[in-house]
């Protein structure tokens, strides 16, 4: 179906995109609100007093930031954090044992096998402390002269002696490096875990082994050493960073995939469902088929009929109705001139269920059957742009023109096509020669003041709403995105004063609230006032009326870390991954519940790093 654009400003009409959803909603405005993070599979990695959170705090003052320092600017606080990890560097090699591949040992450097020590588990116990320390320090060394030259078997010989003589972090992790070379993962695994286990914040030790987690499958375990690793280091280390992303990416795919093959397929949110169907104009039904028209329900006329009426309800369980009206519309057969329209429907519905082969077959069948039907074109246009068929799309679109080129639909449908592909000017064009074929319809009209808005035309943008609020006052989406518009100029007051006027009117309606107003509410509150009070209990709200709101459950999980409360935050990530339709909307689902997850077996695990995160937190808001 037509693909949403990114949100803040959102787009309407919402078909069910691939890879934009819900979640490029959320990641938005993270990444509008950021103070130093590193993106993460659409996530963000942010250091705050609350621990490392997979969110963006949000930089609009508060009075809890009255008595900080003056912010920096990014270019000092770059050069700050390289002065402050070099003077790190440098007294970490004045203090610390020296490990393989260092230039310049600490003490002379063995240069023949006769002044290696001959060490075996009996001799080293008649020796005093004293001569096993200078023992273990010249084969450490001689372990890594070995190390340079490739030679990693007798490297791990001579680094095992060196631990026989002190068990040290260091000789564990060189000894773990030989194990990388040969590829013995497990080996790796063993001696990093070893080497951690003597000091918990060896950051070396727990790259080398997130890494050999990594080889062996194991990402969570690996995503776990590399996220602490990225707090130990003050997450001073873009390559362990990228690694998180990395790893997140391939966890979330896998389990993707693996969730995806076992999935029941099922219809989205009503809030979802109605947003799409709204996306076309309303028609009437075709004759024959209106209520007045007495038909059997044990007839393929008499299901369609049904169908039609329950999609009217407007409910998940209208929905749920239709769907299994059009299916048995199609079984019972004998539909005549209605077959065509039988398919539109079916796949229409398979589609927002997410089965995407069997819907396509369906409208390519309705356009076999009566070309004229030109909201099949579109509806399968729409299905290949999602599917990552930019081309079928567009060709779908010029037939459905060439059988009606007066079909307002169209137009409008492909002005999401330009839109999602950034061809702003274009979109405009379509979405006002929809509105010049038929003025009634006021999606085209909201969608052309947001891509006038994304065109850097504010002032034509805020007159277009304008205009919507006289010619459409009674439609609650105008003042709901005519509030996103104005939230996303910091317009806080009159952003309110607009959901409240959407959610006024959603609630006369109870029935089919649409309740993305309350949401957006909510936003607005939290980046206004920081009401986490306010803003929770409109989610909330949003919730009992649609349980499964995948944009309510979201934005939940964010206010949730926004405060600490990261097990909370994790359930509702992990609820947003159930209610995921597609394949990529559940990778992003899953990356922010693995990386919430992280988090908190980071804190368990590792309980020695929140004052480290505590500290952070100052420097970084």
């Amino acid at each position: 179906m037509s693909v949403k654009a990114p949100s803040v400003p959102a787009v309407k009409a919402v078909p069910v995109p691939a890879d934009s959803s819900v979640w490029d909603r959320i990641s938005n405005w993270a990444s509008e609100n950021k103070a130093v993070v590193y993106t993460i599979a659409g996530v963000a990695i942010v250091a705050t007093g609350a621990g490392v959170v997979y969110y963006v705090q949000s930089n609009s003052g508060s009075s809890q930031n009255a008595d900080a320092a003056p912010r920096l600017s990014k270019k000092e606080r770059r050069k700050r954090k390289e002065e402050e990890r070099k003077k790190a560097e440098a007294e970490k090699s004045a203090t610390s044992p020296r490990e393989a591949g260092d230039s310049k040992p600490q003490v002379a450097s063995v240069t023949s096998e006769d002044e290696i020590p001959d060490i075996d588990e009996d001799t080293v116990q008649a020796l005093s402390a004293d001569q096993r320390k200078e023992f273990a320090q010249k084969l450490k060394e001689a372990g890594n002269k070995a190390y340079g030259a490739k030679n990693f078997d007798r490297a791990i010989e001579l680094y095992s002696k060196a631990i026989l003589c002190k068990p040290d972090p260091v000789y564990y992790s060189n000894r773990a490096a030989c194990h990388n070379a040969k590829l013995e993962w497990q080996k790796v695994v063993d001696d990093t875990t070893a080497a951690i286990g003597l000091d918990p914040e060896y950051v070396k030790a727990l790259n080398r082994r997130a890494n050999a987690y990594d080889h062996l499958g194991k990402y969570s375990e690996a995503l776990l050493d590399f996220t602490a690793s990225c707090i130990i280091d003050g997450f001073k280390n873009e390559a362990s960073a990228q690694s998180v992303e990395r790893l997140l990416k391939k966890f979330a795919e896998s389990k993707a995939k693996e969730m995806m093959e076992g999935r029941v397929a099922k219809l989205p949110s009503p809030t979802f469902v109605g947003n799409y169907l709204q996306s076309f104009r309303i028609k009437p039904r075709p004759a024959g088929l209106e209520d007045s028209v007495e038909l059997s329900e044990t007839t393929g006329k008499g299901q369609l009929q049904l169908g039609l009426q329950a999609m009217e309800k407007k409910t998940g369980e209208g929905y749920e109705e239709a769907a299994a009206a059009f299916d048995k519309a199609l079984e019972l057969g004998d539909l005549g001139e209605y077959e065509a329209f039988a398919y539109n429907m079916r796949g229409t519905f398979r589609c927002l269920r997410g089965k995407h082969e069997e819907a396509l077959a369906d409208l390519s069948k309705s356009i076999e059957l009566d070309p004229s039907l030109t909201q099949s074109y579109i509806k399968r246009a729409s299905m290949n742009l999602e599917l990552g068929a930019p081309d079928k799309a567009e060709e779908d679109f010029e037939k459905a023109l060439k059988q009606n080129s007066t079909d307002a639909d169209i137009y409008y449908h492909r002005a999401q096509l330009h839109f999602i592909k950034g061809e702003f000017s274009e979109a405009a064009k379509d979405y006002q020669k929809s509105i010049d074929l038929d003025r009634d319809f006021i999606f085209s009209h909201i969608q052309l003041g947001v891509t006038q808005y994304k065109m850097g035309s504010i002032a034509s943008s805020m007159a277009t709403f304008r205009r919507c609020t006289k010619n459409f006052e009674k439609v609650p989406d105008v003042y709901n995105y005519y509030g996103e518009l104005l939230l996303d100029q910091s317009r806080f007051p009159e952003a309110i004063e607009r959901f409240d006027t959407a959610i006024e009117m959603e609630a006369a309606k109870p029935m089919s609230m649409n309740v993305l107003p309350l949401i957006n509410k909510a936003l607005t509150l939290f980046q206004w006032k920081q009401d986490f009070a306010e803003a929770e209990k409109l989610c909330q709200k949003a919730l009992i009326i649609d349980p499964e709101c995948d944009i309510a459950v979201a934005t939940m999980a964010q206010l949730l870390l926004q405060q600490g409360k990261v097990t909370e935050a994790l359930r509702y990530f992990e609820r947003a991954a159930e209610l995921a339709r597609t394949e990529g909307e559940l990778v992003n689902a899953l990356s922010y519940a693995e990386a919430t997850r992280t988090q908190i077996h980071v804190q368990e695990k590792y309980p020695q790093l929140a004052s480290k995160l505590s500290g952070m937190g100052a420097v970084l808001k």
